[in-house]
C-alpha cells in the first residue's frame, strides 16, 4: 500500500478493509492519470490530508486500474470525492471544487 503525503493508495481489492472498515471517516479521491481536473484538485486534497490526517483517512483510487469500486458507488465522472463513515457514504463532491467545499463535507463527518 503506497502512501504519499498522508494519502493511502487503494485498489478494488483493498477498498473494503482500508475504507469501509476504517476506524475513522475516510475521504476517497476517485481519479485517473489523464484527468486534468484530478491533477488540479490533488494539491488541495494533499493539504487537507496534512491538516485533517489525524481525524480523517485520505485515500486515492485510480479508476482506470480499479473499475469495480467506482462502478459500485455510481462514480461516472472524475474527480469524485466520496466521504465514508462506518461503511456508509456521508458526502459526495464531483469535479474540481474550492477547498472550502471539501472542508464543508469533511466537517459533516467530524
Amino acid at each position: 500500500m503506497a502512501e504519499t503525503a498522508g494519502i493511502t493508495q487503494v485498489t478494488d481489492g483493498t477498498f473494503d478493509a482500508e475504507v469501509l472498515k476504517a476506524p475513522r471517516p475516510a475521504l476517497v479521491d476517485f481519479w485517473a492519470e489523464w484527468c486534468g481536473p484530478c491533477k488540479a484538485i490533488a494539491p488541495v486534497v494533499e493539504e487537507l490530508a496534512r491538516e485533517y490526517g489525524g481525524l480523517v483517512k485520505f485515500v486515492k483510487l485510480n479508476v482506470d486500474d480499479n473499475p469495480a469500486t467506482p462502478s459500485r458507488y455510481g462514480v461516472r465522472s472524475i474527480p469524485t470525492l466520496l466521504l465514508f463513515r462506518d461503511g456508509q457514504v456521508l458526502g459526495q463532491i464531483i469535479g474540481a471544487v474550492p477547498r472550502a467545499k471539501i472542508e464543508e463535507v469533511l466537517q459533516k463527518a467530524l
